[in-house]
């Protein structure tokens, strides 16, 4: 609902000029432009570039509602303001409008919260706080009073296509906005594609990546959020693929693997490896249960007992399984509830800091990704053979039906082809005598 009172100030503000605004979708794209003070605007608490970040803040200060209680007041700007400033590339974003100045207007609703424009009006905000008083306004255009939530989520959608805006968001909160739009699109991919400018199996496979990425913060009780993820996106993707077209209990068991690999900080360039491997999960426990200096960890593991077991939300995904806990699981189930910095008390009543245990189960999971590369090396060497010869046999197999064609061709040498044959002889002669 709009601010009565700002909207009347904001409908009294003079007019620069009307501007036309392709993204917005209505067919009348002409918006008034008009010069607003920057402490006078208000940043979006809806807006998906900053969506994860602020799941972050509201933990970090214990208020869940801080960015919705009051959107508009000053605990929610203060924080929304910090989240902006702290974001990549806002250091070179100052300093461009430091040389240049605005060159584009934001746009804002008909009470003036920012639509678009809220880095940048942080920026100047920020440059102003810095002593460079001549930034004391921002050009915005702005939305009639009758925008709907559905039409700034699509002005947002067509913005964040085009490549001057895109590299703002992280993949994150770029997969949290395609979520949104199945949700307006009835659960619809074709639409969703179609709005974000991209193909539905991208947009599915955001989709898929994302659900993973839920199930670790769900698992974790809140210890963990989506945004602590956003240098995960490879391993999430290289997960997601993997394990789409497998059954269920070998789907759990590869999840299992990379998640614990994720948790610890393995290389996503090592967890590769197991998509090679027929049981990762196996290898995994195999490492661990080897590694001495995790056995504390292992036993916490096993007498840790879980409060419930919940509907996991990739059931829908992967297909239910009804299996008994891995070594793996376990010591999933007890980190993933953990935060670096935190510690775990041990059986015996000692303790072990996070950081250390997190080192342990990293290097476990690494070692068994590079078992099961050398296994999947071995495999070749002993397939290849079959691979090549079947690759032959194939070729081979072609020529009665092309020879026909061949010999009655004017340059066909009948000589040098028996001279070849001869030679596929002695090399298949070669072959079977090779110990």
């Amino acid at each position: 609902m709009l601010d009565p009172d700002r909207r009347e100030f904001l409908a009294a503000r003079q007019q620069l000029g009307r501007v036309h605004l392709a993204a917005w979708p209505r067919t009348d794209k002409s918006l008034r432009l008009v010069e607003l003070g920057i402490d006078w605007v208000r940043f979006s608490m809806l807006n998906h570039r900053t969506k994860a970040e602020q799941q972050r803040v509201a933990r970090q200060r214990q208020q869940d509602d801080l960015f919705s209680a009051d959107p508009l007041g000053e605990s929610a700007q203060e924080a929304q303001l910090t989240i902006l400033s702290g974001q990549s590339k806002f250091g070179d974003l100052k300093e461009d409008l430091l040389a240049r100045g605005q060159q584009e207007p934001a746009i804002v609703t008909a009470d003036g919260v920012l639509i678009n424009g809220n880095r940048r009006t942080a920026a100047l905000r920020v440059l102003r706080d810095e002593g460079h008083l001549k930034f004391q306004y921002v050009r915005c255009l702005v939305l009639p009073d009758d925008a709907t939530p559905d039409e700034i989520l699509n002005l947002e959608a067509e913005l964040q296509v085009a490549r001057d805006y895109r590299e703002d968001y992280s993949w994150i909160n770029e997969a949290m906005m395609n979520e949104d739009f199945y949700q307006l699109y009835g659960r619809d991919w074709e639409q969703v594609a179609q709005r974000m400018r991209r193909s539905k199996n991208d947009v599915m496979e955001q989709h898929e990546k994302l659900l993973l990425v839920q199930q670790l913060v769900d698992q974790s009780q809140g210890a963990w959020l989506p945004i602590d993820f956003t240098d995960n996106e490879s391993a999430f993707t290289e997960l997601a693929g993997h394990i789409r077209s497998l059954p269920a209990a070998e789907a759990a068991g590869v999840k299992n693997a990379y998640f614990l690999g994720i948790i610890s900080g393995a290389n996503y360039r090592d967890l590769r490896h197991f998509k090679k491997a027929d049981n990762p999960e196996g290898l995994v426990a195999v490492e661990l249960q080897g590694e001495s200096a995790l056995e504390g960890l292992l036993t916490a593991a096993r007498s840790a007992v879980p409060e419930n077991d919940e509907a996991d939300p990739l059931d829908d995904f992967l297909g239910e399984v009804d299996a008994e806990n891995t070594v793996v699981e376990d010591l999933l189930r007890l980190v993933v509830t953990k935060r670096p910095e935190s510690v775990i008390r041990l059986v015996d009543g000692s303790h072990v800091t996070m950081q250390s245990a997190l080192r342990g189960l990293s290097g476990a999971v690494t070692a068994a990704a590079h078992e099961a590369k050398e296994r999947a090396r071995e495999q070749n060497v002993v397939e290849a053979p079959f691979q090549a010869a079947g690759a032959a046999f194939t070729a081979l197999n072609r020529l009665p039906r092309q020879l026909r064609k061949s010999r009655a061709h004017v340059r066909w040498d009948e000589a040098a082809f028996q001279e070849q044959l001869d030679s596929i002889e002695e090399l298949l002669q070669e072959l079977r005598e090779t110990p």
